[in-house]
């Protein structure tokens, strides 16, 4: 059975974040035929769209799944209910929200879930941490590297890496 590489985003800022970015990173290593390769450091993060609201706390996970991406984006649902998410206003404060951001070099799209993530090449409080884990892994659709990404970005608020570490 072919596994994939998926990076995924995780972020929150209601509640206890740094315990939704760990129950999130086990339950992603609790799927099927699924395992937490890596985890990058915590960062907090200032809010993006809607700016009057908790500052969010913010990692990647790199993965190794079987899942395909819509059964991923299936599955990180399932735990986002679970973690008690309440879907509110778009960019609005959340409890838990989890994004695929890459998926094994593919680009797809389907009414549930676009790889890769639209928005990641604009967003630091993304591409500072999957640098972290990933900084030689190519974007599919502008074929530069993370690394150059993150260098390249300057906007979307405020970011600094905290003292939490991801537990799976």
């Amino acid at each position: 059975m072919r596994t994939y590489d998926v990076f995924v985003g995780l972020g929150a800022n209601l509640g206890d974040r740094a315990a939704a970015l760990n129950a999130a990173s086990a339950a992603l290593g609790r799927l099927t035929d699924t395992r937490v390769r890596a985890g990058s450091p915590v960062y907090e993060t200032s809010p993006v769209g809607v700016t009057d609201q908790p500052p969010f706390l913010n990692a990647v996970v790199w993965l190794e799944t079987v899942l395909d991406p819509s059964a991923l984006v299936r599955e990180t649902q399932k735990i986002e209910s679970a973690l008690g998410r309440l879907h509110r206003e778009r960019w609005g404060p959340r409890e838990i929200d989890i994004d695929i951001l890459l998926y094994d070099g593919l680009v797809y799209a389907d009414s549930a879930v676009t790889v890769p993530h639209p928005e990641m090449e604009n967003r630091r409080f993304v591409l500072v941490p999957l640098r972290e884990i990933a900084p030689d892994v190519v974007h599919p659709v502008s074929g530069r590297t993370i690394e150059e990404l993150a260098a390249a970005c300057s906007g979307q608020g405020g970011i600094k890496r905290t003292s939490y570490c991801l537990r799976w």
